[in-house]
């Protein structure tokens, strides 16, 4: 049995009563006291309601998210991004977010049928929208991508991306296409991104990233060989770092952190990190 003060799930709506949240695009509405605002009182606010969501328990307390067209302002509140949350929240309440937005992105981006156009109907008892003139069932969307780590000896490769904070240095990642392998994806990913290959790929764990509905595989692979050369519009700097010199990196509840100190530590015989939820 899990300790977790979160534990996600699918709710019946019809009774009243419980907790929500308000979500738009990544952003959560909140107020001095949190993010979680009475579920029939929230309900009775002028917010642009698209639709409503049962999403699990917070210390025994049922959630709801009430998906929201525009983040329409409300007295003595604002409306704050997953991103910063990611920063600042305690784990479990990270969690709860990050499945809120997986939820309500789906939900806003499945309100009607994209073969036919006809409104698309919750279905009970499931999470899945059903289209009732074309028979079909939408199910949350799950992006699969791969993240990876590559090394060299006391040597780590890190890059940066144009949308990165400033400074900051991270792990090669990219999305699994069609047909192909997520190990595949891994070398192809490696190629295009700096221009190396890579060897011995040894998958170390994953994470659900709600940003918006990714699956992060994570992967450490060897350099095989080749030169760096940054793919144009993609990478706008990527190098080799000694263990001993990095620089700045990803948020600590990250995968990609993740794997840098599970090689730091690895390589240094320090106790092993645990891969956040």
């Amino acid at each position: 049995m899990s300790d977790s003060r979160w534990q996600p799930g699918l709710i019946d709506g019809a009774p009243a009563g419980g907790w929500a949240l308000a979500h738009c695009r990544q952003q959560f509405l909140c107020d001095s006291n949190g993010l979680l605002f009475p579920r029939e009182w929230l309900k009775r606010q002028d917010l642009p309601v698209l639709c409503e969501h049962g999403i699990g328990h917070f210390d025994g307390d049922p959630i709801h998210v009430l998906e929201v067209e525009q983040p329409i302002h409300l007295a003595d509140c604002n409306w704050q991004g997953l991103r910063q949350f990611m920063l600042q929240a305690d784990a479990d309440t990270f969690r709860m977010l990050g499945y809120a937005t997986q939820i309500g992105t789906w939900a806003r981006q499945h309100r009607f049928c994209g073969s036919c156009g006809t409104p698309m109907l919750q279905v009970t008892g499931e999470r899945a929208m059903h289209c009732p003139q074309c028979e079909v069932h939408h199910y949350p969307r799950l992006s699969p991508s791969m993240i990876v780590l590559v090394t060299r000896g006391n040597e780590i490769l890190l890059a940066r991306s144009p949308r990165f904070v400033p400074g900051v240095y991270s792990t090669l990642a990219g999305f699994v296409e069609p047909g192909e392998s997520v190990e595949e994806c891994v070398a192809r990913e490696v190629r295009e991104e700096v221009g190396l290959e890579v060897r011995n790929l040894q998958y170390i764990g994953s994470q659900a990233w709600p940003f918006p509905h990714s699956l992060m595989l994570g992967f450490h692979a060897e350099y095989a060989g080749g030169d760096i050369v940054p793919q144009p519009g993609e990478i706008e700097d990527a190098r080799w770092f000694g263990l001993d010199d990095l620089p700045p990196l990803p948020a600590s509840r990250s995968i990609a952190r993740y794997l840098i100190e599970l090689y730091l530590a690895r390589r240094s015989g320090r106790p092993e990190p645990v891969l956040p939820g």
